[in-house]
């Protein structure tokens, strides 16, 4: 018995949320496993009746779970920012969710617009720094003078930066982002733990040589790393040149790493050469602690409860909750059924089928129970 949490969030989260816990249950009933949902109520629709984000008791309770299956968050009636912040991030920061995994593999039956390039040129993974880089929220916008201190607290250090500026420009915006060594070292190292188990390649992304400060600090910890994996090849990356290799050449690849900032830009990238947002799952993985689970496409809610929505993706981070939580068979297999659901074009309009959302899911249960 597995407890896992669930949180639909928006738009269409709750919908592709009840799909995927269709297909994980469905995955238990054929590997000998059952699942326990608990389903925490958190999303536009309360912050707008109550104003709470994430309590500190549903922080108490989330921690007592493993995984936490998520759906999507953004409503329009809420300004951008709140939402994203205050639930998604906190729940990253908060639980110390240091690793963005995101499988890029273009799966047999889905057509990738890069010319002349199958499945077998498709198949690497982007681990992605998910707490630090520009992403830990320090920055402001002010005209002419400011003064103020500005804290990051995590579990492995505490920064504060006190900030006393004068500007004569008429409004002045800045952002910070940090780089630690204690931070870059244990995602890299889980890159690397990763690489050892697939093809044994790691290509590290940076901007070394404009922003050679923060990116500098990545670099040199990344190569002070690979010391201890002389089995590994690696290489070094540009940011921009990635994004032309990713298009042109990317049977190269077999585990990036990259920091925040550049790995949230580069896995969009690999979700549309993959066939679309559509079928890109992404994990928040904390290795010893609460990991999360989602899509990494939006809420999309103009399609809200019209039954369009494309469950894939959801889907597929279930397959790798499933794998998280040590289900690698039962994991393999939802990405099997994935696949034989697409052949069969049993696929939801955006892939160029007619199927529903629930009947999407339906089938995808189906085949997993069925082993086709």
């Amino acid at each position: 018995m597995y407890k896992i949490a669930s949180i639909g969030g928006d738009g269409i989260g709750p919908e592709i949320v009840a799909e995927g816990k269709k297909v994980l249950e469905a995955a238990g009933e054929k590997y000998n496993f059952d699942i326990q949902w608990t389903d925490f109520d958190i999303g536009a629709d309360r912050y707008i009746n109550s104003g709470k984000l994430v309590t500190e008791e549903e922080f108490k309770e989330l921690s007592k779970f493993k995984a936490i299956y998520f759906g999507a968050i953004g409503d329009e009636r809420v300004k951008p920012g709140i939402l994203e912040k205050g639930i998604l991030l906190s729940l990253r920061f908060h639980f110390d969710m240091y690793v963005n995994l995101r499988p890029i593999r273009l799966l047999n039956g889905v057509e990738t617009p890069l010319a002349g390039k199958g499945p077998r040129d498709i198949d690497f993974v982007v681990v992605r720094e998910n707490t630090e880089d520009f992403y830990v929220g320090i920055g402001s916008r002010f005209k002419k003078h400011q003064k103020t201190e500005l804290t990051i607290a995590r579990e492995l250090y505490s920064v504060k930066f006190g900030l006393d500026v004068e500007s004569d420009a008429e409004e002045i915006a800045y952002q910070i982002g940090v780089i630690t060594r204690e931070g870059a070292r244990r995602v890299q190292t889980y890159a690397f733990d990763l690489a050892m188990q697939r093809k044994k390649k790691l290509t590290s992304v940076d901007k070394a040589n404009v922003l050679s400060d923060v990116y500098g600090l990545w670099r040199d910890v990344f190569t002070e790393t690979a010391k201890s994996y002389p089995d590994v090849t690696t290489e070094f990356n540009f940011v921009d040149a990635i994004t032309m290799w990713f298009v042109k050449n990317p049977e190269w690849f077999d585990v990036v790493v990259t920091p925040n900032m550049f790995g949230d830009i580069i896995t969009d990238l690999g979700a549309m050469i993959q066939g679309g947002l559509g079928l890109a799952p992404g994990g928040n993985i904390n290795p010893k602690g609460t990991s999360m689970f989602e899509p990494i496409h939006g809420s999309a809610p103009k399609y809200k409860g019209m039954g369009v929505a494309n469950p894939i993706a959801t889907i597929w981070a279930g397959s790798l909750l499933l794998d998280h939580i040590g289900e690698h068979k039962a994991a393999a297999a939802v990405v099997s059924a994935i696949e034989q659901s697409i052949r069969d074009g049993v696929v939801t309009k955006d892939m160029g089928g007619s199927a529903r959302t629930t009947k999407a899911g339906s089938y995808i249960a189906d085949c997993v129970r069925k082993g086709k």
